[in-house]
Protein backbone atom coordinates (compact mmCIF):
# COMPACT_ATOMS: atom_id res chain seq x y z
CA UNK A 1 0.00 0.00 0.00
CA UNK A 2 1.37 3.79 -0.90
CA UNK A 3 0.29 6.33 1.84
CA UNK A 4 0.16 10.29 0.51
CA UNK A 5 0.26 12.50 2.91
CA UNK A 6 0.41 16.22 3.03
CA UNK A 7 3.36 18.79 3.77
CA UNK A 8 3.53 22.25 5.74
CA UNK A 9 1.53 24.16 8.40
CA UNK A 10 -1.13 26.07 6.50
CA UNK A 11 -3.87 23.11 6.63
CA UNK A 12 -4.98 20.39 8.25
CA UNK A 13 -2.76 16.98 7.44
CA UNK A 14 -4.30 14.74 4.95
CA UNK A 15 -3.66 11.24 4.58
CA UNK A 16 -4.54 8.79 1.35
CA UNK A 17 -4.20 5.61 0.72
CA UNK A 18 -3.92 3.65 -2.47
CA UNK A 19 -4.31 -0.05 -2.18
CA UNK A 20 -2.96 -2.81 -4.64
CA UNK A 21 -4.25 -2.13 -8.29
CA UNK A 22 -5.75 0.59 -7.34
CA UNK A 23 -7.10 3.75 -9.42
CA UNK A 24 -7.42 6.86 -8.03
CA UNK A 25 -7.96 10.67 -9.03
CA UNK A 26 -7.21 14.07 -7.49
CA UNK A 27 -8.71 16.98 -7.69
CA UNK A 28 -10.98 19.26 -6.40
CA UNK A 29 -13.97 18.18 -7.84
CA UNK A 30 -16.65 16.25 -5.32
CA UNK A 31 -16.26 13.61 -7.53
CA UNK A 32 -12.68 13.33 -7.23
CA UNK A 33 -11.75 10.26 -4.99
CA UNK A 34 -9.08 12.56 -2.89
CA UNK A 35 -10.41 16.23 -2.96
CA UNK A 36 -7.95 18.75 -2.11
CA UNK A 37 -9.43 22.41 -1.53
CA UNK A 38 -7.32 24.34 -3.28
CA UNK A 39 -7.89 26.96 -6.08
CA UNK A 40 -5.09 26.32 -8.32
CA UNK A 41 -5.97 22.10 -8.12
CA UNK A 42 -8.07 20.99 -11.33
CA UNK A 43 -11.61 19.56 -10.86
CA UNK A 44 -9.82 16.11 -12.15
CA UNK A 45 -6.77 17.36 -11.12
CA UNK A 46 -4.24 14.02 -12.08
CA UNK A 47 -4.73 10.18 -11.38
CA UNK A 48 -2.33 7.79 -9.27
CA UNK A 49 -2.19 4.60 -10.30
CA UNK A 50 -0.39 1.31 -8.25
CA UNK A 51 0.53 -0.70 -10.51
CA UNK A 52 0.78 -4.60 -10.40
CA UNK A 53 4.53 -4.80 -9.80
CA UNK A 54 3.91 -2.29 -6.81
CA UNK A 55 5.22 0.89 -8.49
CA UNK A 56 3.24 4.30 -8.01
CA UNK A 57 2.57 5.85 -10.95
CA UNK A 58 1.06 9.59 -11.42
CA UNK A 59 -0.50 10.74 -14.64
CA UNK A 60 -1.61 14.73 -15.50
CA UNK A 61 -4.71 14.93 -16.70
CA UNK A 62 -4.59 18.19 -18.13
CA UNK A 63 -4.70 20.27 -15.49
CA UNK A 64 -4.21 23.89 -15.92
CA UNK A 65 -1.41 24.33 -13.18
CA UNK A 66 0.36 20.71 -13.75
CA UNK A 67 1.42 18.01 -11.23
CA UNK A 68 4.98 18.35 -10.22
CA UNK A 69 7.27 15.39 -8.93
CA UNK A 70 10.52 16.50 -7.14
CA UNK A 71 9.88 20.21 -8.79
CA UNK A 72 9.34 19.06 -12.19
CA UNK A 73 6.38 19.06 -14.34
CA UNK A 74 5.03 16.00 -15.32
CA UNK A 75 2.27 14.42 -17.31
CA UNK A 76 3.37 10.33 -16.43
CA UNK A 77 5.59 9.75 -14.05
CA UNK A 78 6.46 6.87 -11.14
CA UNK A 79 7.70 8.09 -7.80
CA UNK A 80 9.34 6.21 -5.78
CA UNK A 81 8.72 6.46 -1.58
CA UNK A 82 9.59 9.74 -0.35
CA UNK A 83 8.98 11.77 -3.88
CA UNK A 84 7.31 14.72 -3.40
CA UNK A 85 4.02 15.65 -5.51
CA UNK A 86 2.65 18.85 -5.85
CA UNK A 87 -0.33 19.54 -7.34
CA UNK A 88 -1.56 23.45 -6.88
CA UNK A 89 -0.09 25.01 -3.81
CA UNK A 90 -0.52 21.64 -1.79
CA UNK A 91 2.61 19.06 -1.42
CA UNK A 92 1.87 15.63 -0.64
CA UNK A 93 4.70 12.81 0.24
CA UNK A 94 4.66 9.32 -1.06
CA UNK A 95 5.25 6.83 1.19
CA UNK A 96 5.39 2.99 0.45
CA UNK A 97 3.74 1.11 3.65
CA UNK A 98 5.33 -2.50 3.36
CA UNK A 99 3.53 -3.89 6.55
Amino acid sequence: MWILRTTGNSTPEQTFRILINDVRTIGRAIGADFVLDDPLVSRTHCRITELPNGELEVKDLNSTNGTFVNGTRIQNARLTSGDSLKIGRLELIALKDDS
